[in-house]
C-alpha cells in the first residue's frame, strides 16, 4: 500500500443480491493534497464506492484504506478524521439551519462544546448561509440543502472531505462558489474527493481524476496526463474551406470536418504547423485562424469509453 495515499483501494468489489455488480476489482490511489475527480456517469458506482469507502457497506470482496486505515474495521478511528456528503445532507426540517448544525457538532464526540457557537457561525459563513440561518430547514431550497450539508462536514478541520454531486441543485453561481470553496480547502491542506458526472465541473477545480464507467475503472492519473492521452486536432477558419480540405488531405491530416467556415482535423503525428500553414496560404485559402485546439476532459473521456456524457449539467 502506498503510504502518500490518503485513499488506496486494492480489488475493491461490491455485488448486491440479484448478482449486480456494482463495482468491479477497483485499484484507485488518491495522493495527499489532490483535489480528486471520481468522474462517471450516473449509475458508474461512483456513489456505491463512497459508501464503501465511509464504512457504510461492506465490499464483497478487495481493501480499501482511508487515512492509512482499513475500512470499515477502523471506521470510528476514521471518520472523526473525514468530512462526508453522501447522496445529500440528512437534515431536520423542523429545525433551522442553525440548530441542524448544532445537533451535527453534539453529536461528535471530538467536538468541544465551548467553541461550538464560533465555528457554525464560521461554517455558516463559509458556505453563504449566514442570512438564512434562522429559516427552517424544510423551506430550503436544494442548493441551499447542499450548503447546509456542506458547512456540517465543515465544522471541524478535516484531514479529507468527501463530497458526492456536491452542486446538485445549485445554480451557476452556486456551482461557482463551491468550486472556488474546494479551492480554498486544498490550499489550506485537505484533500478533496469529489465525485461528479459533470466534467467541467471536474476539470475546473480537479488536480487529478479518476474515470468509472459500468463499474469499472478506465484510467486515474493528474487532469494534465488525461488530457495529454489524447491527440489534439487542428482547426482552421477560413471561407476556403473545399480548398483547405484538400491541402490538408494532401499534407498528411486525417479525420477532416467542415462545419461552416471552419475546419479540423487530427494532428498529423509529423510535420510543422507552420509548414502547414504556409501551404494553405500558398493555395491560395484565406486563412483566419489556425492552430491546434486545447484537449479537454470531455474529449479525453470520449476517447476512452466512445461516448459522452452530461458535460455541463
Amino acid at each position: 500500500m502506498d503510504a502518500t495515499a490518503v485513499i488506496e483501494t486494492a480489488g475493491l468489489t461490491k455485488r448486491y443480491r440479484g448478482g449486480q455488480l456494482a463495482v468491479d476489482g477497483l485499484d484507485l490511489v488518491v495522493p495527499r493534497g489532490s483535489v480528486f475527480g471520481f468522474l462517471g456517469p450516473n449509475g458508474s458506482g461512483k456513489t456505491t464506492t463512497i459508501r464503501m469507502l465511509m464504512g457504510l457497506i461492506e465490499p464483497t470482496s478487495g481493501v480499501a484504506r482511508v487515512l492509512g486505515e482499513p475500512m470499515p474495521r477502523a471506521v470510528g478511528r476514521v471518520l472523526p478524521r473525514v468530512g462526508a456528503l453522501i447522496e445529500g445532507p440528512a437534515l431536520y426540517g423542523f429545525l433551522s439551519g442553525h440548530d441542524n448544525l448544532v445537533r451535527f457538532d453534539a453529536a461528535d464526540p471530538t467536538a468541544d462544546p465551548r467553541t461550538r457557537a464560533a465555528r457554525i457561525g464560521a461554517a455558516l459563513e463559509r458556505v453563504g448561509l449566514t442570512a438564512a440561518a434562522g429559516k427552517k430547514a424544510r423551506a430550503y431550497s436544494l442548493g441551499m440543502k447542499q450548503r447546509l450539508g456542506l458547512a456540517a462536514a465543515l465544522l471541524r478541520p478535516r484531514e479529507l472531505l468527501v463530497l458526492d454531486e456536491p452542486t446538485n441543485g445549485l445554480d451557476p453561481q452556486g456551482m461557482r462558489e463551491i468550486r472556488a470553496l474546494v479551492r480554498e480547502l486544498a490550499e489550506d491542506g485537505t484533500t478533496v474527493f469529489l465525485s461528479s458526472h459533470l466534467l467541467d465541473e471536474i476539470e475546473q477545480v480537479c488536480t487529478h481524476v479518476a474515470v468509472m464507467a459500468q463499474g469499472r475503472l478506465l484510467t486515474q492519473g493528474t487532469v494534465r496526463e488525461l488530457a495529454a492521452s489524447v491527440t489534439g486536432r487542428l482547426a482552421v477558419g477560413t471561407p476556403d474551406t473545399a480548398e483547405a480540405v484538400r491541402v490538408l488531405k494532401e499534407h498528411g491530416v486525417n479525420d477532416l470536418t467542415v462545419r461552416g467556415e471552419r475546419v479540423t482535423g487530427e494532428l498529423p503525428g509529423t510535420g510543422d504547423l507552420a509548414e502547414l500553414n504556409a501551404a494553405l496560404v500558398r493555395a491560395g485559402v484565406r486563412v483566419r485562424a489556425f492552430g491546434a485546439e486545447r484537449v479537454s476532459l470531455e474529449d479525453a473521456f470520449v476517447a476512452l469509453t466512445g461516448e459522452g456524457f452530461d458535460v455541463a449539467g
